[in-house]
């Protein structure tokens, strides 16, 4: 029988498939914690320009409605003095 390192064929038979799947294991987690692909980067930018656009707008509305609140409130106030 083949015996390569002191391990034996049935040994290996067992290992390399355990060596390439905790190899695959370990690039995937090295992956995630450097922050994913290039392209995930890349949308991940863009989604937050998009969230930020949409912050902006929310953001001139409630201006606008609370100017609108207020002109309706003095109209209001003017009516009920006439």
């Amino acid at each position: 029988m083949m015996n390569i390192l002191g391990i034996g064929v049935a040994e290996m038979v067992v290992m390399i498939p355990l060596i390439a799947v905790g190899g695959g294991i370990l690039i995937a987690l090295v992956k995630v914690l450097k922050g994913g692909s290039s392209e995930q980067r890349e949308l991940n930018t863009e989604e937050a320009r998009l969230i930020q656009d949409i912050h902006r707008s929310m953001v001139k509305m409630e201006e606008r409605v609370e100017a609108l609140e207020t002109l309706l409130l003095e109209r209001g106030g003017d009516r009920g003095k006439r």
